[in-house]
């Protein structure tokens, strides 16, 4: 968050998707100033949405729990880099299946984070 607030100025809000998250924080903490956390269920799972002081919104990808380090390293890129036109679910699309468990390239888990069902493993 600071290192947003450096590069974008002062973050005011977050909005998260309520189905994926286990605590539903409505205050974070950073620097000196406190960040207000936006629950919703219309909110991609994928995404957490960061909003500044100037009202400019920062999307930011998430990369689920469990992903290894080289596709959690290759969707940052992606997502990163000012030429990708992808969206987050298209993007975790791409990442391989990982500890035994569908990886978002199946069309279940991108459906999870398009907002199909609740969040939690996908039930084969």
């Amino acid at each position: 968050m600071l290192t947003l607030a450096a590069r974008f100025g002062p973050i005011r809000r977050l909005m998260l998707n309520s189905d994926s998250w286990d605590g539903h924080f409505r205050r974070l903490a950073v620097g000196d100033r406190v960040v207000r956390a936006g629950w919703f269920a219309t909110v991609d799972a994928a995404v957490v949405i960061a909003t500044t002081e100037q009202g400019m919104q920062i999307d930011l990808l998430v990369v689920p729990p469990g992903t290894g380090a080289a596709a959690a390293e290759a969707a940052m890129a992606t997502a990163a880099d000012p030429a990708n036109r992808l969206r987050a679910p298209a993007i975790l699309a791409e990442r391989p299946a990982v500890d035994g468990r569908p990886g978002a390239g199946d069309s279940q888990s991108v459906w999870d984070n398009e907002g199909g069902h609740g969040a939690g493993p996908a039930v084969r």
